[in-house]
C-alpha cells in the first residue's frame, strides 16, 4: 500500500497492485483495474518512486 493525497489535502492508501495506468493531464490521475480513477497531488515520479520502495519493503 502507498500514500497517496487527493486534492482536497486527505491523503490516504491505494494498493499498488490494483493500478493500471497513471498519467498527467495536467493533473495526475490514477486509473485502478476496476474503472476507478483518483486525482492525486503527487506527480508520477514520485508514484513510481514509492510503488519502487514498497515492492522492496515486502520482497526483502
Amino acid at each position: 500500500m502507498i500514500v497517496v493525497t487527493k486534492i482536497n489535502d486527505k491523503a490516504f492508501y491505494i494498493n499498488c497492485d490494483y493500478i493500471e495506468c497513471i498519467e498527467s493531464t495536467p493533473d495526475t490521475t490514477i486509473t485502478m483495474t476496476t474503472g476507478r480513477k483518483i486525482i492525486v497531488k503527487e506527480s508520477i515520479d514520485d508514484i513510481i518512486d514509492n510503488i519502487i520502495d514498497y515492492k522492496r519493503k515486502i520482497y526483502r
